[in-house]
C-alpha cells in the first residue's frame, strides 16, 4: 500500500501566479480566485479546512464552510456548545486552508477569531432551508450519542414544535476569523510552485514571494 502511495504524484502545469498579474491586495486575489472555483464542477468551492488549537496546545482540524466574506473576515457558522468552539474560546487563533484541485490552487488564512453579532447570526439563520434550521436545534454538535436514530426522533418532534417560524437557538451562530495573512499557492510544473504570501502589518499588506 505504502508503494501506491509513493507513486501517486503529478506534475502541475495548469497555471502560474505573477506578480504583475496579482493584485496588491489580497482581498480582490482572493474573490477572483474564488470566482474562478464557483465556476469549474468543483463539489464545494467555498470549503475550507478550519484549524484550531485547543487549552492544551492539541492541534484538530474539520472541513466548514465560509458563508460570508467582507474585507479582512471570512465568516463561518457553528454551534457554540461544539469542540470547535471551546477551542476557539480557549485560543481566539485559527488558519484556513481552501484546495481546488481543478485550478491545482491553494489558499491559506490566519487571523484572530471572534464572534459574529446576533444580528449577524440571526439574519443568516432565517436565510437557511427549513431542515437546516431544525438541525441546528436538534443536534448537540460534538456529544456522544446512541444511534442516528436519535437526531431523526428529535427532528420530528421539533417538526410539530415549529410548524411555521423556527427561531434560533442562542447556542448557534457564526465566526469571523480576521485575517492578517493570506497566501496564495499556485501548482507549477516540476513542483517549483508559485507562492505569493501576504501580511497585514495594521495598516496596509506587505507581499513577499516564498520558495515552494
Amino acid at each position: 500500500m505504502s508503494r501506491d502511495l509513493e507513486g501517486l504524484r503529478r506534475d502541475y502545469q495548469i497555471g502560474q501566479l505573477h506578480e504583475d498579474d496579482a493584485e496588491s491586495d489580497p482581498i480582490a486575489l482572493f474573490a477572483r480566485w474564488l470566482g474562478d472555483a464557483k465556476n469549474t464542477t468543483q463539489l464545494e468551492p467555498n470549503a475550507m479546512t478550519l484549524a484550531t488549537v485547543d487549552s492544551v496546545g492539541t492541534p484538530h482540524a474539520r472541513i466548514v464552510l465560509l458563508k460570508g466574506q467582507d474585507g479582512r473576515n471570512f465568516n463561518f457558522y457553528t454551534n457554540y456548545l461544539s469542540n470547535k468552539s471551546e477551542e476557539l474560546t480557549a485560543c481566539p487563533l485559527a488558519a484556513l486552508v481552501f484546495w481546488w484541485d481543478q485550478l491545482e490552487r491553494q489558499v491559506r488564512v490566519e487571523g484572530v477569531v471572534e464572534k459574529l453579532s446576533d444580528k449577524e447570526n440571526d439574519a443568516y439563520f432565517q436565510e437557511r432551508p427549513r431542515g437546516s434550521r431544525l438541525g441546528a436545534w436538534a443536534s448537540r454538535q460534538s456529544e456522544i450519542i446512541e444511534s442516528h436514530d436519535v437526531l431523526t426522533k428529535k427532528m420530528s418532534q421539533l417538526e410539530d414544535q415549529y410548524p411555521t417560524e423556527i427561531p434560533r437557538p442562542s447556542h448557534w451562530g457564526g465566526y469571523r476569523v480576521r485575517a492578517t495573512r493570506i497566501e496564495f499557492w499556485q501548482g507549477r510544473s516540476s513542483r517549483l510552485h508559485d507562492r505569493l504570501d501576504y501580511r497585514f502589518d495594521g495598516m496596509s499588506w506587505i507581499r513577499s514571494r516564498r520558495s515552494p
